[in-house]
């Protein structure tokens, strides 16, 4: 199977309502694993967050999924996935799920996860499969039975999104190393034949990898957490792609804000999914290299709502509720 071409392309992104929400975990789980493992899958917590994301008018979350959940009990993570999914289309929500992950924790393992470091974000989250898979083809054979297995199973589900095959590629100081494992990836998902659209996001500048990722995405996705000015640039020079266009990751306060970006994407009808939606485990309320022990931010990081549901700013819940209803 091939990328679609641009026709395809098109006609699917026109069909879409503009494509808003969020990076999605729930306030119980502080990575991929606890979210996905049998034994803390919160299925009463993921429910009533997804039920505020609707409110604030999402239409989109974008989940991690881990291939360790996988590969410790197959058939009960596809089963929890099913859950999800059910839970999201019933309140009007399609999932974009993410399929492997360059960032943070190097080591990742099943069973128990650590608790949260005070202070620090996302000090729990973990890579899949971690650089020493990322780096040895010779356990790739797991990792494509993963793929298959997954994208396979859902391929023709109309609750899904989009695949996005591999966040950030090359990041944790990888650069090109994981160039050879993310063309693998677009194969074999590919191989499984989705009905659903594939993408990886630009996120860096690295020649090598962009090129690819465009390349190889049926709708381009990319990250910015800069200001709506550079948000605005990248976006017009994205476009000459001829490709539609999602950013999967927005929102660092103090430089990517709602009041100034959510307004630039809605204008040029780009879908987007900001980091976070519910202060939790992850904290990432909490800026990138934060100190053991710092006290809360009195301007969030990322992150929409308390863990009771309350916004952390009310303006940020107004605008989105107005913007997602026009």
């Amino acid at each position: 199977m091939k990328r679609w071409e641009t026709e395809r392309s098109s006609t699917w992104y026109r069909s879409q309502p503009w494509l808003v929400g969020c990076n999605f975990i729930p306030r119980s789980a502080i990575n991929q694993l606890e979210m996905w493992q049998a034994d803390t899958f919160d299925m009463a917590t993921v429910a009533r967050e997804l039920g505020w994301a609707s409110g604030l008018g999402m239409n989109t979350v974008r989940v991690y999924l881990h291939d360790l959940a996988w590969e410790a009990d197959a058939s009960g993570f596809k089963a929890r996935l099913d859950r999800f999914l059910e839970c999201a289309a019933k309140l009007g929500i399609r999932t974009l799920f993410v399929i492997f992950d360059d960032c943070w924790n190097a080591n990742p393992r099943t069973g128990r996860q650590p608790a949260p470091i005070p202070g620090v974000h996302n000090g729990g989250w973990l890579q899949s499969p971690g650089v020493a898979a990322v780096n040895d083809p010779t356990s790739w054979g797991r990792l494509e039975r993963y793929v298959r297995d997954v994208v396979g199973t859902f391929r023709q589900d109309s609750r899904i999104l989009m695949w996005d095959v591999y966040n950030e590629p090359g990041n944790s100081k990888q650069e090109e190393l994981s160039l050879p494992l993310l063309c693998k990836v677009f194969e074999w998902v590919r191989a499984a034949d989705p009905v659903q659209p594939l993408t990886s996001g630009v996120w860096f500048e690295n020649a090598s990898l962009s090129t690819f990722q465009i390349e190889a995405s049926d709708v381009i996705s990319f990250h910015n957490y800069n200001a709506a000015e550079n948000l605005a640039s990248q976006i017009v020079k994205l476009q000459q792609h001829n490709r539609s266009l999602i950013c999967t990751e927005w929102l660092r306060r103090g430089y990517s804000d709602v009041a100034t970006c959510l307004p630039v994407l809605h204008r040029e009808r780009v879908g987007c999914c900001n980091w976070g939606l519910v202060s939790g485990k992850t904290q990432t309320i909490y800026p990138w290299g934060c100190a053991e022990g710092s006290p809360e931010p009195r301007v969030w990081f990322h992150d929409l709502l308390r863990s009771n549901g309350a916004p952390f700013d009310a303006e940020e819940v107004r605008l989105f509720k107005r913007l997602t209803s026009q």
